[in-house]
């Protein structure tokens, strides 16, 4: 199920020019840096990316809406930041957070790979 959110999540940014800048998906969240261009808002991009995200996911995976129910597949909000000059900072936090998560969530590199290479 991961490499199909992967994809999607790769798959909707490109359609809306979106790029992904730096991007690690892991059992529990998603962290990505993203280049979203300026006729869209953060916020309706989010809306887009989470929303159509969710069905396509479902659609593939139809078990997904009898676990989830009701419930948000995503969670309800999300962190954001522009970027400036701490561009750097930013994807080498992201970047340090994999070995970070290997070691909390006992993961191999292999379970860890990246999805969004594209």
């Amino acid at each position: 199920m991961r490499k199909d959110l992967g994809e999607i999540i790769s798959n909707l940014c490109r359609y809306k020019g979106v790029k992904i800048e730096e991007g690690h998906l892991i059992p529990d969240h998603v962290r990505l840096l993203l280049s979203i261009p300026p006729k869209y808002s953060v916020s309706s991009f989010m809306e887009y990316l989470k929303g159509k995200s969710t069905v396509m996911l479902f659609e593939k995976h139809a078990n997904l809406k009898y676990k989830f129910g009701n419930r948000n597949f995503w969670a309800t909000g999300y962190y954001v930041s522009t970027v400036g000059l701490n561009e750097a900072t930013i994807r080498k936090y992201i970047q340090g957070q994999e070995k970070e998560d290997i070691m909390k969530y006992k993961l191999t590199k292999k379970e860890y790979k990246t999805l969004f290479n594209g």
